[in-house]
C-alpha cells in the first residue's frame, strides 16, 4: 500500500549532542555514518532507542554492531509524542535540551481523530475537542525554543484518496488549520503540513485544494515521504511541482530510510532498505528547506515482515538500515 506509518517515540533527554551532515546527495559523504556535523542546526536525542541499543550491545560484546548503529544514533530524528497522554513532559524535555544547545528540535504531531483509517497506526484523539486540547498542550510546551513540527502524517492524503470517510473531511481540515495557527503562535516554531509521497497521490495537483483548505498557506510549507522510501530525486521533483501549484510554498523531505529507494509492492518494513541522506538544510533547491529524518530509523512500520507493533523499536531492522548504507 502507498500509505505511511508512524513512530510513537518515547523521549528523555537532559544532556545533548549534535550530529548531522550538510550534503543532500546520496553518496558516501551524505549517507549516515561519517562523523557528525557539529554545526548542524538540529538537536540529537542522546537517549534515543538507537543510543540505548548501542550501550546494550557494547555490554554484550557486539562492538561492531554497536559501531554501525552510531550511523543512526549520531543523527537528529523527529520525536513523536504519544497522542494518548499529555505531550507536555516529552516536548518540554526535548525543547529544554535543544534550547541549551542552540539547536532546533524536530517533532511530529500525530493525533488527528480517525487516524490512519483503522490500519497499523490507528488511533488518534477521541474527538475534535480532545485534539484541540492536545495540540494546545503540545504548542505550549514548545515555548520559545526553536522547533520544527511535521503536522499529521497521512491526514490530508487520506482525505484525498478516500480512505478517511467523507463525513470527517471538513472537521479534519478545520482541525489542521487550527493546529497550524496554534503552533505558529510560538515564536520560533516552523510547521510543515504533511502531503503524502509521490507513490501515493501521483498527481500532486489533487492535493492543492485540500492542502489549502487545511491551512497550508499559513504554514511554513509541507512535508513529503514521511515513513516512506521514495528516493530524494523523485520526491524533490514531486515537491517542486506541488510547490509551484501552491504559489512557491516550501517543503521538507523525510530521507531517513530511502537510501536504496522503495521495494516494489512493499511499504511495511520492507527488507533491504538503507539509511538515506543525513538531515541537512543544504539542499541545492530553493523550495526544499531540509532533508530530515522524520521516521526514526529502526522503529517498526507495523506487524509485518516479522516486525513488532508500529512505532516499536526493532534493533535488527535498524542494524540492517545502517549496514546497507555502508559505501552507498
Amino acid at each position: 500500500m502507498p500509505r505511511l506509518t508512524h513512530t510513537l517515540a518515547a523521549l528523555t533527554a537532559l544532556l545533548l549532542t549534535a550530529g548531522c551532515s550538510s550534503a543532500p546527495d546520496l553518496d558516501q559523504a551524505s549517507v549516515a555514518g561519517a562523523s557528525p556535523d557539529r554545526n548542524s542546526p538540529f538537536w540529537v536525542d542522546p537517549a534515543s532507542p538507537a543510543a540505548q541499543q548501542i550501550e546494550l550491545w557494547r555490554r554484550e560484546g557486539r562492538a561492531a554492531d554497536a559501531a554501525l548503529l552510531e550511523r543512526i544514533a549520531d543523527q537528529p530524528a523527529a520525536l513523536w509524542p504519544a497522542g494518548e497522554i499529555d505531550p507536555t513532559p516529552a516536548v518540554r524535555t526535548a525543547t529544554t535540551a535543544a534550547k541549551a544547545a542552540d539547536r532546533t528540535a524536530l517533532f511530529v504531531a500525530y493525533n488527528i481523530p480517525h487516524r490512519d483509517c483503522g490500519q497499523h497506526s490507528a488511533g488518534g484523539a477521541a474527538d475534535a475537542d480532545t485534539y484541540r486540547d492536545w495540540i494546545g498542550k503540545f504548542a505550549e510546551a514548545l515555548g520559545n525554543a526553536k522547533a520544527l513540527v511535521v503536522l499529521e502524517p497521512d491526514a490530508v492524503a487520506h482525505n484525498v484518496d478516500g480512505c478517511t470517510p467523507g463525513e470527517y473531511h471538513a472537521e479534519r481540515e478545520q482541525l489542521l488549520g487550527e493546529a497550524i495557527a496554534r503552533l505558529k503562535r510560538q515564536p520560533h516554531t516552523k510547521v510543515y503540513l504533511d502531503a503524502g509521497n509521490p507513490s501515493w497521490i501521483k498527481d500532486p495537483g489533487k492535493l492543492v485544494e485540500p492542502l489549502k483548505r487545511a491551512g497550508v498557506e499559513r504554514a511554513d510549507g509541507f512535508s513529503l515521504n514521511v515513513s516512506n522510501f521514495q528516493t530524494d530525486d523523485v520526491t524533490k521533483k514531486y515537491g517542486v511541482r506541488l510547490s509551484e501549484e501552491l504559489g512557491g510554498k516550501h517543503f521538507v523531505i523525510d530521507s531517513s530510510r530511502n537510501g536504496n529507494g522503495p521495494l516494489p509492492g512493499a511499504w511495511c518494513n520492507p527488507p533491504g532498505r538503507a539509511l538515506g541522506t543525513r538531515p541537512t538544510t543544504r539542499t541545492d533547491e530553493p523550495a526544499l528547506d531540509a532533508y530530515l529524518w522524520v521516521k526514526r530509523p529502526g522503529e517498526s512500520d507495523g506487524t509485518c515482515e516479522g516486525g513488532p507493533d508500529a512505532g516499536q523499536w526493532w534493533p535488527e531492522y535498524a542494524l540492517g538500515l545502517a549496514r546497507n548504507a555502508q559505501g552507498s
